[in-house]
């Protein structure tokens, strides 16, 4: 159950982090002109799901 639980987390933290790769490209393009706190959130997020890798991993002594 944890293997599968770190692998979802996994592929969720790279589905943020392409996101936000997605959101910086458009603003840098000039397609995103106001800054709505999105970058931040993904940041944020994807901090957190590292954190919760980073615990697990840990755990199982990788």
């Amino acid at each position: 159950m944890r293997n599968s639980h770190l692998k979802h987390l996994h592929a969720q933290r790279e589905e943020l982090e392409a996101k936000l790769e997605l959101h910086i490209a458009r603003y840098c393009f000039g397609e995103g002109d106001v800054e709505d706190g999105t970058e931040a959130e993904l940041q944020q997020r994807i901090t957190e799901i590292s954190d919760e890798i980073d615990a697990l991993e840990s755990e199982r002594g990788e």
